[in-house]
């Protein structure tokens, strides 16, 4: 029998227990069952969703769990057990609670998660999904896991602090950074976006990257030309601006035509539609699977020993480094998270270097987006169709302990970069792809980029409430936890790798991500309860000059009083004097920078760029 150092361990926390002392959890429907994902409450229930989702994940990771005592102050977790001393963290919703930050509701309107979210209709909307709290719970847990693996590099126990403010600033950093830029958007910022409606009352998205294709789909609906032309900018940068005031004319044209001939159109010019799946759809074909996977190399029966590589004090990733082959968002947020834990992130960009350094808005001449995601990482250029530069890069992965990449499909194979290629000149690499579908989990999928994949996995349902049409958000939901998910990924890949002494492939996806998302709202379903929110729910307050959102346990009470002729800061103090908790709604992210509820949250990188700060506190 092989000795616990060198068997191959596929779960990374096996002999690990996972004790959580947090609020008292909620009762009737909404209390969560299900590890994918937290339950959509608020307050101290909503604190509770957030450990269920971090033991949830740790639990597929091979932790055992249990439950502490109630402690509303937030949410603290340990793992114990192995070889390691404890580690905890600990989880709360602002460093400063008397912000009026307090819970799901405030903290999307206080962090800007409201203002993006709303530019597709032009006034704030709040998402129905606890959207701020699950991107907390992934990056608790992602400091849990560094936490372990600083500990087995020969670092010290750290606790680890996050909070729900704090990550719902990482997830609208490039929409802040672009903000606070040197110049403005080069797309205008006005109300306007998919989806569209079939004359049989069809809703769908639309998406090519390709100009050609677009205008081909259009023609073929004989769409008026200049429209066509009009609408590509707008579309082309919904990614960057979260609305697309594209024509009316085009909102007409896909009016007219059926669902089928639509297809049709999609087929013959090359771009893709997919309709709008409701959650019930989802919740039929849902499977259950991991977020992630994680597939060590070989049988291990010949585990392959590490060499010794002890953490510097302070970082729990100094000394690691990662290979990052990432496009637009995903993969480059997930190495950025990497090299925020303190590893070497090395950026393989095409000849000449990636094209997005320059997209406006600048700062000092680089873009200001490209820098929320980038900032601080090394550059290498490297032509992949040559046979020659991949060559290079092999060798390159051959001295890493990470190589992540978010190609198409198929594409690493074909360029013989893929697990089993890499692994064959690095036997103890971490190989991460951090996907669109994952592998065989849904038939017939269409393109895997963000707003595809909400179309089609019911989050157009979940993200609005009842009174509300289905709708996939504009803000770039996805491809953040993406980002979040695959960072947590590799973590556990790096963590399997220390203990079992060998190199793994771990696997994540947007549709994992979307399955977090959604998770609270199928368990409801499960549980005999409504799928979507109620109407109204969550509905920012008019004020004389701007909005506020009550706290959601108070926003019933709240919406008794007519706000409309006091000034914001009238209102949340009447609110306050009658015991309610509300905060005023951030509706300009360049006003984030001075925001007293933000102090030391937001600074300026070299560049003069807005920067948000790391998302963890190490003590």
């Amino acid at each position: 029998m092989a000795s616990p150092v060198t068997a191959q361990i596929v779960r990374p926390l096996e002999g690990l227990r996972l004790d959580v002392c947090g609020p008292s959890r909620p009762k009737g429907p909404d209390r969560p069952k299900s590890p994918v994902g937290p339950t959509g409450a608020t307050g101290p229930a909503g604190m509770t969703a957030l450990t269920v989702l971090v033991a949830g994940h740790l639990r597929l990771l091979g932790a055992e769990t249990g439950t502490g005592p109630s402690d509303d102050r937030g949410a603290r977790l340990a793992l114990t057990g192995g070889d390691f001393a404890p580690q905890e963290a600990h989880a709360r919703w602002s460093a400063n609670p008397a912000h009026g930050i307090t819970d799901e509701a405030t903290a999307q309107a206080a962090t800007g998660i409201m203002a993006v979210h709303g530019r597709r209709e032009g006034t704030p909307r709040a998402l129905a999904v606890d959207y701020a709290t699950t991107a907390t719970a992934l990056l608790t847990t992602q400091g849990l896991l560094a936490g372990l693996l600083g500990q087995a590099r020969g670092g010290p126990a750290q606790r680890i602090g996050t909070s729900v403010d704090r990550a719902g600033l990482l997830t609208v950093s490039q929409y802040l950074a672009a903000a606070g830029a040197d110049e403005g958007e080069a797309a205008e910022l006005a109300p306007g976006g998919p989806p569209f409606t079939s004359l049989d009352g069809t809703l769908f998205e639309l998406e090519t990257l390709d100009p050609g294709a677009w205008a081909a789909f259009w023609r073929a609906l004989d769409a008026p030309a200049d429209a066509i032309r009009a609408g590509w900018r707008p579309f082309q940068f919904r990614y960057a601006t979260a609305c697309a005031p594209f024509p009316e004319a085009l909102h007409r044209t896909a009016s007219a035509h059926t669902w089928a001939r639509l297809r049709q159109a999609a087929a013959r010019s090359g771009a893709e539609v997919c309709r709008l799946r409701t959650l019930a759809e989802r919740a039929a074909e849902h499977d259950g699977a991991a977020p992630w996977t994680l597939t060590p190399y070989g049988s291990g029966d010949t585990p392959r020993h590490l060499p010794a590589r002890p953490a510097e004090f302070g970082k729990p990733l100094a000394g690691i480094t990662v290979l990052e082959a990432g496009r637009r968002i995903q993969a480059p947020l997930a190495a950025h998270l990497l090299g925020l834990l303190g590893a070497e992130v090395v950026r393989i960009e095409p000849p000449g270097g990636d094209p997005l350094r320059g997209m406006p808005p600048t700062s000092s001449g680089v873009s200001a987006r490209w820098l929320a995601l980038n900032r601080g990482k090394k550059a290498v250029e490297v032509d992949i169709k040559s046979p020659g530069d991949r060559a290079r890069l092999r060798e390159m992965a051959a001295g890493a302990d990470v190589f992540l990449h978010n190609w198409g499909p198929g594409k690493a194979a074909e360029l013989g970069l893929d697990g089993s290629d890499l692994a064959a000149v690095n036997p103890a690499l971490v190989y991460a792809y951090t996907g669109g579908w994952g592998t065989g989990r849904i038939d017939d999928a269409p393109m895997g980029t963000d707003f595809m994949v909400q179309a089609r996995t019911g989050i157009g349902e979940a993200a609005r409430p009842r009174d509300e049409p289905p709708a996939p958000s504009l803000m770039t939901l996805l491809d953040v936890l993406g980002g979040l998910l695959g960072a947590q990924a590799v973590l556990a890949g790096l963590l399997t790798r220390e203990r079992g002494g060998q190199g793994v492939r771990v696997d994540s996806s947007l549709l994992g991500a979307a399955d977090i998302l959604t998770g609270p709202a199928l368990s409801r379903a499960r549980n005999g309860g409504p799928m979507r929110r109620p109407a109204g729910f969550r509905a920012p307050l008019r004020t004389a000059d701007g909005w506020i959102v009550p706290a959601d346990v108070c926003a019933a009470a709240a919406g008794a009083y007519d706000l409309r002729e006091l000034s914001t800061g009238e209102a949340l103090a009447q609110l306050r004097d009658h015991g309610l908790s509300a905060t005023a709604v951030t509706t300009d992210l360049a006003d984030l920078h001075h925001d007293p509820r933000f102090a030391g949250s937001i600074s300026r990188d070299a560049h003069g760029a807005p920067a948000v700060s790391d998302p963890w506190s190490h003590a």
